[in-house]
């Protein structure tokens, strides 16, 4: 068998199987999606191009994210959630992270371009992104946005290296490596491009505030 679906994983973590698409062959695909047998389900990482080649395509399907919602989100549950990216260059990983909020039953915003070259598009925001139980900052280059946010702000800071950048970005390396090092104290950090990754601990962290 080439497929195994987990659907003891809501009991287990509180928070069902996604289904990471890249790298899977379109009959596993056709498989996963045949099996789901109902329960709402999340797609990452579906080209446009292999959305379209699917046996039964899902209509709920955002390409600038690379995201599919399968038989609906989940139940809507409290909490204000901002996403922030520091150039237009990292909205196609925020809104990966912004599909996978709303998936959980949350109502993102999302704050685009406020990064460290104009410190006055930041500072117009910060009221709003201090109005937050959770922010996840997502930036290429030298992230350097998430150290100045969790400087500001006094909610968990969640930061998304991107690939965004020229050579010595590294493909995100450095941004990676710049958050790691933050002395922003408290700030967390997901891999690079990863905004399935960061919207999922917010998730967890507002699921544990609510028991």
């Amino acid at each position: 068998m080439r497929v195994r679906l987990d659907h003891d994983r809501p009991r287990r973590i509180g928070q069902p199987e996604a289904i990471l698409c890249e790298g899977k062959a379109l009959a596993d695909l056709d498989a996963i999606l045949g099996a789901l047998q109902g329960r709402p389900t999340l797609l990452t990482r579906l080209a446009p191009e292999r959305h379209a080649a699917l046996a039964a395509p899902p209509k709920d399907y955002d390409p600038a994210s690379r995201t599919a919602i399968v038989n609906g989100c989940l139940p809507a549950r409290t909490g204000r959630v901002r996403v922030v990216t520091a150039g237009t260059g990292d909205l196609p990983v925020a809104l990966e992270a912004l599909r996978t909020l709303r998936f959980g039953g949350l109502s993102p915003d999302l704050i685009a371009d406020i990064g460290v070259a104009g410190l006055w598009r930041l500072e117009e925001q910060i009221e709003s992104i201090r109005d937050s139980d959770a922010v996840v900052v997502v930036a290429g280059m030298d992230g350097a946005l998430v150290s100045v946010i969790g400087g500001l702000v006094g909610v968990p800071v969640i930061g998304v290296p991107t690939s965004v950048g020229y050579g010595a970005a590294e493909g995100g390396r450095t941004a990676l490596n710049a958050m790691l090092a933050s002395c922003a104290q408290g700030v967390l950090v997901c891999n690079i491009d990863n905004g399935f990754g960061a919207a999922s601990a917010v998730l967890r962290i507002l699921e544990a505030r609510a028991r």
